[in-house]
């Protein structure tokens, strides 16, 4: 009997996961396998538009993503381990590459793993996966959105790899309706050029608040002040940047704070973080979770098990990829994606039940003692390892926690300069070269213009070369 496989969504999970199933199309049961994908291409975030709010077919905009983004992390700790930058690109390049450059990398995996354009539906969004528990098979419904038809397939599996920086939170503050400027979401952030001389306050003290405030910075906004909650990032700003408590009140254009600050502005961003939103999902079967490193009801953090109130179990068959905090990406994907292929296709035998829901409630409480930027990535690589040993996996790449750490202290010394580091190559040991110019200075974000850039090996002697080789 052929297992019927469908997988929602066709970014760095979808695809990495399709590709695993090819890898072992000899092994195990066999497996016919359905992808679902409603932009035009596959790509995920990764897929750059200009869209914002819905797309040319009235669905909600995926894309996060805006023009001169740079990879925020070492490549290194991202890249596969059997199809390395090297291999894709024939050279090293610097360690903190644009978009265009790792979309690029990415696509050259999933053909290199035997993934072609024709095994993907693009334009087809999924509307509801309902679960039948006499039958033990998933109706999944489906729209064309170029022929603007719905219909409905039946499924023995279900992986859900649609991710989760996607539907933004939005919450708001008192007269912020009478705010005499732009408002905007990051997720409907595109260019920080359009900020240029502007006086922007970003609400938040994460990721997006931290490269969006560098971004506008950059690009020449006269002033970035960055509004947190909890506690500030902390990080050594530039003269033009700085960090206030949170916003209590705006009027017209001035904007009010907790310790009393006031200050005008003429742009308001809210770098306030994404909801985990599956509405195509039956209710007693979608995830809901907030954007931690162990999640509720899925062992491995993959494998669904319905334990909240609430919620039904599917008899392991049902999967969610990359919905965890993230320091890995790429390869944390991959890790899932075989995971998942190796248990669908019966080459890798989980636990009881029992054992399974108890592992779940294990790492719940583990939540509760990741404190630190430290111990969050500790408990990530702990967890690529339990990967690796039930998948037998050949590499380690639990390797790249130093580097995570060494990354981490980079940016405490100075955030301007970060992305100018070298790193060393798990796989081969190079250690990656170094841009002639600072990514303060790169103002040009295409994959042509960056492999076309000048730098230079790294050596001890380099003045602004420093190596994380941990």
């Amino acid at each position: 009997m052929v297992i019927r496989v469908c997988i929602v969504g066709a970014g760095p999970s979808g695809m990495a996961t399709l590709g695993m199933f090819k890898k072992m199309k000899d092994q195990g049961e066999p497996v016919e396998v359905t992808v679902y994908e409603k932009q035009n291409a596959p790509g995920g975030l990764w897929n750059l538009t200009w869209r914002t709010g819905l797309d040319e077919y009235g669905e909600p905009v995926h894309c996060s993503m805006y023009r001169d983004l740079f990879s925020n992390g070492p490549k290194e700790a991202l890249e596969f381990p059997e199809y390395t930058f090297m291999d894709h690109f024939g050279k090293e390049i610097p360690s903190c590459p644009p978009r265009p450059v790792l979309y690029d990398y990415l696509k050259g995996y999933w053909k290199f793993l035997g993934v072609e354009e024709s095994d993907v539906h693009i334009k087809h969004s999924v509307k509801n996966v309902k679960y039948d528990e006499a039958r033990k098979t998933f109706t999944v419904s489906v729209k064309n959105l170029v022929k603007s038809e719905e219909y409905s397939q039946e499924f023995d599996r279900v992986i859900v790899a649609a991710g989760h920086f996607s539907t933004p939170h939005v919450p708001t503050f008192n007269g912020i309706e009478t705010f005499d400027g732009r408002v905007l979401h990051a997720h409907d952030f595109r260019n920080a050029r359009e900020f240029t001389g502007k006086r922007c306050l970003l609400i938040g003290a994460s990721y997006s608040a931290e490269d969006i405030g560098l971004q506008l910075y950059k690009f020449g906004a006269a002033q970035v002040t960055m509004s947190w909650r909890t506690k500030p990032m902390g990080f050594a700003w530039p003269d033009a940047m700085k960090e206030v408590p949170l916003l209590t009140k705006v009027s017209s254009k001035t904007c009010y704070f907790k310790n009393g600050h006031v200050e005008d502005f003429d742009a308001i961003i809210l770098c306030t973080g994404y909801q985990h939103n599956f509405p195509f999902m039956a209710p007693e079967i979608r995830l809901q979770a907030t954007n931690i490193f162990n999640l509720p009801n899925l062992y491995r953090n993959t494998q669904w098990y319905g334990t909240s109130p609430g919620t039904n179990d599917t008899d392991g068959r049902l999967f969610y990829l990359g919905m965890t905090d993230q320091f890995y990406t790429y390869t944390m994907f991959m890790m899932q994606g075989l995971w998942a292929a190796q248990v669908i296709k019966g080459i890798h035998s989980v636990p009881s039940r029992e054992k399974c829901v108890a592992n779940i409630a294990k790492g719940l409480k583990e939540n509760e003692f990741l404190t630190t930027y430290n111990k969050q990535i500790d408990n990530q690589a702990e967890f690529m390892e339990r990967l690796r040993e039930d998948t037998k996996h050949p590499v380690c790449l639990g390797g790249c926690a130093d580097m995570f750490k060494g990354w981490e202290q980079d940016k405490h010394e100075d955030i301007l300069t970060y992305r100018d580091k070298t790193h060393k190559n798990l796989f081969t040991g190079i250690v990656s070269p170094v841009l002639t110019k600072p990514w303060v200075k790169l103002m040009d974000d295409s994959l042509e213009n960056y492999l076309g850039l000048e730098y230079v090996e790294y050596t001890e002697k380099h003045t602004n070369g420093h190596t994380n080789s941990h």
